[in-house]
């Protein structure tokens, strides 16, 4: 008959047919199982799951970004501590001594020091610490406006004026102004080992 269906072809076995390499040896999953297993519902019916689930997932990436930031691995670290201008900002911090690492250790005698009793040599002891912590203050305010000046400097001349994020003066004041031993991202380089 001209009109009549042709009959389908059977199968060939796998036997006949091997797997080749590079092909991809198996049928092409329809599109709805693919959507199906995809689904998921807009809102979560166990919510308590869910915020588990959740606190557990900011827990691992929580630990994940501060063991990069321990071991020095810039591709899982924050991102605002990514980039070569970050880590000329943080070794340029880190080879240098700064005022401001001294200023919380100084400001925690000075808090032990006011816990004391009010006797008259306590209190010029006392009067005496708080100038000196002050005097460190301001001291060291101006050692971290010098010392921008002259990471900004060297910054514009090897990455451009264009290329240096805002934020950074912070970025590195504030990193001169932590102990050396409590910094994260953790210092790459000794003092003295200015960043080229």
């Amino acid at each position: 008959m001209l009109w009549s269906k042709k009959q389908a072809a059977p199968t060939p076995d796998d036997d006949q047919h091997p797997e080749r390499p590079g092909a991809k040896n198996r049928p092409t999953p329809k599109r709805r199982d693919q959507e199906a297993a995809r689904r998921q519902p807009l809102v979560v019916t166990d919510r308590k799951a869910a915020r588990v689930a959740e606190r557990e997932q900011r827990r691992a990436a929580y630990a994940q970004s501060r063991e990069a930031m321990i071991i020095g691995d810039e591709s899982r670290m924050p991102a605002r501590d990514r980039g070569p201008v970050r880590r000329f900002i943080r070794d340029s911090v880190d080879a240098r001594f700064s005022i401001g690492e001294i200023l919380l250790p100084a400001m925690l005698v000075a808090l032990i020091l006011s816990m004391i009793g009010t006797s008259a040599q306590v209190l010029w002891a006392f009067t005496a610490v708080f100038v000196i912590v002050y005097g460190l203050l301001g001291a060291a305010i101006f050692d971290a406006w010098l010392m921008w000046r002259r990471i900004k400097a060297r910054l514009v001349a090897k990455f451009g004026a264009d290329q240096i994020p805002s934020g950074s003066m912070m970025y590195a004041v504030m990193r001169a102004f932590q102990v050396r031993r409590t910094r994260l991202p953790r210092p790459q380089v000794k003092r003295g080992e200015h960043p080229v």
